[in-house]
């Protein structure tokens, strides 16, 4: 029996939307530098993260932590918990990262960072393949607490939940999402071609590839060899690409994140 495929409907100027995007975005939980211990932490690992020091970043983040309990201050200490959930996820230490979010008192969390925390749990849902799951904390987020969330934190949302979405087959919700992390992303970032890239993939598009291409170049332009890898990863792994070009994705993709330091990732690339 054959079954009808969910339909992928890129919007109108996807390929010229996505053209003008320089990364993909990773993460979501931003910290205002402040006078406390906590806050100069925080921010500081910010900015390792910017710079692809993820390690640094979360022996930053892990100082950070200690430093929101001395302070008693339980909204810092959830971002921080976040933060670092989002870099157990990166290396795709899925457990780890549930362990962290496990840890979070979402009961004193004002809005915007309540968008952050069901990314970071959709993020982890999405990288273990349970879309349905991602989906479904995906559209239990109230909308206001969304228009609360910075735009930058909008776009990540939209853009993890469009992944999510399409890997639910609920692609009229898809190409909503991906709407609307259009509208809120940088002209300079990559929210929009990577999201669209990763949803013609999980459809069975055909645009995957190209839209890969685009999110590629991008990445590379903007010297975010995580984003690079990444994409190379995937696009490894569709079917329209010839096993000879597969495996010099693949090699190329374990080289960059050995280099990065994220051995987990490297060896997926190697298997």
């Amino acid at each position: 029996m054959v079954t009808k495929q969910p339909k992928f409907r890129p919007l109108q100027g996807i390929m010229r939307a996505a053209a003008t995007a320089m990364g993909i975005a990773l993460m979501a939980t931003t910290f205002a530098s402040s006078a406390t211990e906590s806050g100069t932490l925080s921010y500081r690992a910010q900015r390792s993260i910017a710079n692809g020091r993820y390690a640094k970043a979360y022996s930053q983040l892990e100082r950070a932590l200690l430093a929101s309990r001395k302070e008693s201050d339980l909204l810092s200490e959830s971002r921080v918990l976040i933060s670092m959930a989002q870099i157990r996820t990166i290396s795709l230490e899925f457990n780890l990262a549930d362990s962290l979010l496990a840890q979070v008192r979402s009961e004193i969390l004002d809005e915007g960072t309540k968008v952050h925390f069901s990314m970071a749990k959709a993020a982890v849902a999405n990288g273990r393949g349970e879309y349905k799951k991602a989906a479904k904390i995906c559209t239990s987020v109230v909308p206001d607490s969304i228009k609360r969330a910075s735009e930058e934190a909008q776009a990540a949302f939209y853009s993890e939940c469009a992944i999510a979405l399409a890997g639910d087959r609920q692609m009229d919700a898809a190409n909503e999402s991906l709407r609307m992390a259009g509208k809120r992303s940088s002209k300079k970032g990559g929210f929009y071609a990577f999201t669209a890239a990763r949803m013609a993939d999980l459809s069975g598009a055909p645009e995957a590839d190209s839209l890969y291409r685009v999110a590629e170049a991008k990445a590379i332009d903007a010297n975010k060899p995580y984003n690079t890898a990444t994409i190379l990863y995937l696009r490894s792994k569709l079917k329209s690409t010839p096993k000879k070009e597969a495996e010099e994705l693949r090699l190329r993709c374990k080289n960059a994140f050995e280099l990065i330091g994220l051995p987990n990732n490297a060896k997926r690339c190697a298997e």
